[in-house]
């Protein structure tokens, strides 16, 4: 029962995660599939305990920053950031775009570091905080094809898909399609995700690999509108993004990191050291 109720109460905080304007009661009781009362009890410890409050106006219950603060305190006292900053800020400069780093950590791929390039024109540079759209975007894509096909088409399942209209016109709708991208970065050793995570947006990345294993740990990813980040602007800034990627692999405090976040990371990896 102490599980079903710590689930509960994890599956509360990641529901609203999602939600900035919080949400009623009933749709968190409904969405965690648990009665009304329960989910009243549920959410008055979590306010009790300061991730959760309910906006008095509204009755709508929302994330506190509380969460936000462990994970910036975890970040800082690791040094990851501080680490690989300076990567990120060269190929920011190189490419004129954005670049993020983003992490492996079960399943999903968080973005925890970022370098803005871009000068004046048109910036992409959404908010901090996020994870990969594993079947729309480079980061995801070059991810999955790293991974047995069964098991990438597992995570892409497990993680859904979203709205057509929250995203740009070439974005893959069916498993079929997702698996012809990632064969698609397999073969070239980069992903490229032009006109699918977003209206006008393009993006590529490559993968970090953890150095004992060879296993995927990370991807670093360029981003930027799609009139400039080309098809030809792409293959130019390959090896580039290909550099930055083995100086984050190389990165000892960053690898040994992501290794204990993902045990798995310790096993032999299969295939080439780099998906390609």
């Amino acid at each position: 029962m102490a599980g079903s109720l710590l689930a509960r109460a994890m599956g509360a905080l990641e529901l609203l995660a999602e939600e900035s304007r919080g949400l009623p009661l009933q749709e968190i009781a409904d969405r965690l599939g648990m009665p009304k009362s329960g989910a009243h009890r549920l959410l008055a410890e979590l306010i009790q305990l300061r991730y959760v409050a309910q906006d008095a106006d509204s009755a709508r219950y929302l994330l506190t920053t509380r969460l936000m603060s462990l994970g910036f305190k975890l970040l800082g006292n690791s040094g990851i950031v501080e680490i690989v900053q300076p990567v990120l800020n060269r190929l920011a400069t190189v490419s004129g775009e954005l670049v993020r780093l983003a992490v492996v950590d079960n399943g999903r791929l968080p973005f925890i570091a970022k370098a803005q390039g871009a000068r004046s024109g048109l910036r992409f540079d959404p908010d901090m905080g996020g994870e990969a759209a594993l079947y729309c975007s480079s980061s995801g894509m070059i991810w999955l094809a790293s991974l047995p096909e069964n098991e990438a088409i597992e995570h892409v399942v497990r993680q859904g898909f979203t709205l057509p209209e929250q995203r740009g016109a070439r974005a893959p709708k069916t498993i079929a399609e997702v698996m012809a991208f990632v064969a698609d970065a397999r073969e070239r050793g980069y992903s490229r995700a032009i006109e699918t995570w977003g209206p006008g947006m393009s993006s590529m990345a490559a993968t970090v690999r953890d150095p004992h294993s060879g296993r995927v740990t990370g991807v670093v990813s360029i981003a930027g509108p799609t009139v400039r980040l080309t098809e030809e602007a792409m293959e130019k800034l390959a090896p580039e993004l290909f550099a930055a990627a083995e100086e984050l692999s190389s990165v000892s405090a960053l690898s040994e990191y992501l290794r204990s976040i993902n045990p798995a990371a310790a096993q032999p990896a299969s295939g080439s050291q780099r998906a390609a």
